[in-house]
């Protein structure tokens, strides 16, 4: 009966002590947001994409300067001819010239549709900035979630296996009872029953840590070593209240909405602009030569130039119209998002308060369970209780632990989910110890519409090419 009564008492033992002993830690959550934000796939696509948007600003200005042009031609023309200035005689002529020229163009006056342009280009770069940062926020995200799924799934693997020592060992407690007459073939046939059940909630809680650690590889880059649970809960808006407006104020989905109404407020400028009449300076000089004699001509011509269209098929007029359905489908599109965040913060929120409720509850639920726990076992070492009675305790025990896992996951879980709802989920913000990457060093370089040749062309390739060996 004492051999009983100390194997119990081992078992429950080591299944508080896996519950409860911290994780030898080799890996921070502040190192797996790190990895990810160094190694993101889809961070250096949305950059790029960004860089992309960048040159559409230098292209734009671009229209505000000479476009300068050459051509060349050789041309060999052959012809033969009667008339009367050769007595109706055949003449044949074989006459081939060169020419160059060189021509320029320069947009002289056009009321400012391509100033609108560029300013079209700049609010649509800023907008795509901030889609990088919603991009940034779902990555750091994906790896939160990621890091604190592996840490559920070991701890059920580590509760399964300590939960199938102990059965085990109840089976040997009910065999031992059995053989001196204490208990009938029923109990261990209990036991028996509650081992193969254990047995199979391991071997499925070992399945979920395989994909655990196959979505953290996919989220942070590399393979998760001991993972180390947080000190501390990031710091938190103060009421749902905060959280909403936090959201409507920071969320980068937000501030692209805004600037994509900006955008569209330009195109009809735009749209309008287009009616009126453009203003151009053309010049161009040309040599011509004969490659027969050595005859030659030179021409140097300049000229202004307007134009206006004043009927396109009523083409114009739909470009307007189109720009301003566009406008209000922005301006609409602002308020859901603004609404879709608020609500998303609002609901991150009240999931913290749930967590941080059951992980309360979980902590009362576990230590009355354990008491009812030992209670038990001496009541079966006294022979008042049955081996059902507990394998039955020794069951709620383990859901209690289980379900306080949960809450104390879900509570870190929901915490980041709100950090991302109000826009606070960025590298910046979390003072993650990276490189952190600056949208506008790339557009710096190119805003000015620098040539090829020019020396800053020249170092734009030297980074293009940098940026390309990553």
């Amino acid at each position: 009966m004492n051999r009983i009564k100390s194997g119990l008492a081992g078992a429950a033992l080591t299944l508080g002590l896996a519950l409860s002993a911290p994780l030898a830690s080799a890996e921070t959550l502040g190192a797996a947001l790190t990895s990810a934000y160094n190694t993101s796939g889809l961070l250096k696509q949305n950059r790029a994409l960004l860089r992309a948007a960048d040159e559409t600003v230098a292209q734009a200005l671009a229209r505000l300067r000479p476009v300068v042009q050459w051509s060349a031609n050789v041309n060999q023309r052959f012809s033969d001819s009667a008339g009367a200035t050769s007595a109706f005689t055949q003449v044949t002529s074989r006459p081939a010239t060169a020419s160059v020229e060189l021509s320029a163009s320069l947009l002289l006056y056009d009321f400012g549709a391509t100033r609108i342009g560029v300013d079209i280009a700049k609010e649509s770069v800023l907008s795509t900035r901030f889609s990088l940062i919603a991009v940034e926020q779902q990555i750091l995200l994906r790896a939160a979630i990621a890091f604190f799924e592996v840490q559920r799934a070991s701890e059920f693997v580590a509760v399964r296996q300590s939960n199938l020592r102990l059965i085990q060992q109840e089976l040997q407690a009910a065999q031992d009872r059995f053989e001196v007459g204490e208990v009938t073939r029923t109990d261990v046939s209990l036991a028996e029953a509650r081992l193969a059940a254990t047995q199979s909630a391991l071997a499925a809680a070992q399945g979920n840590l395989n994909r655990a650690r196959l979505e953290y590889v996919a989220a942070v880059g590399n393979e998760p070593g001991n993972l180390q649970y947080p000190q501390n809960l990031p710091r938190l808006p103060a009421s749902v209240e905060a959280a909403m407006r936090d959201a409507a104020i920071s969320h980068p989905s937000v501030l692209a909405a805004q600037k994509d109404v900006t955008v569209a407020e330009l195109n009809v400028t735009a749209a309008d602009l287009a009616l009126r009449p453009t203003i151009n300076l053309n010049t161009s000089y040309g040599i011509t030569e004969n490659l027969n004699d050595s005859g030659y001509s030179k021409g140097l011509s300049v000229g202004v130039g307007a134009s206006q269209t004043i009927y396109a098929g009523g083409r114009l007029s739909s470009l307007q119209r189109q720009a301003m359905q566009q406008r209000d489908a922005s301006r609409s599109n602002l308020h859901v998002v603004v609404e879709d965040v608020q609500e998303n913060a609002g609901a991150a929120y009240s999931d913290v308060l749930v967590a941080r409720a059951g992980r309360d509850a979980g902590n009362q639920q576990v230590r009355a369970a354990q008491v009812a726990f030992e209670g038990v076992r001496e009541e079966t070492a006294l022979g008042a209780r049955t081996t059902l009675d507990v394998l039955n305790a020794e069951q709620e025990l383990l859901q209690a632990r289980v379900d306080l896992i949960s809450a104390r996951i879900d509570e870190y879980v929901s915490a980041y989910q709100l950090l991302a709802a109000t826009g606070q989920l960025t590298a910046e913000k979390l003072a993650l110890p990276v490189q952190l990457y600056d949208p506008a060093a790339y557009y710096n370089l190119v805003k000015d519409a620098p040539a090829g040749l020019s020396a800053r062309g020249q170092r734009l390739d030297k980074v293009l090419r940098k940026i390309g060996k990553q």
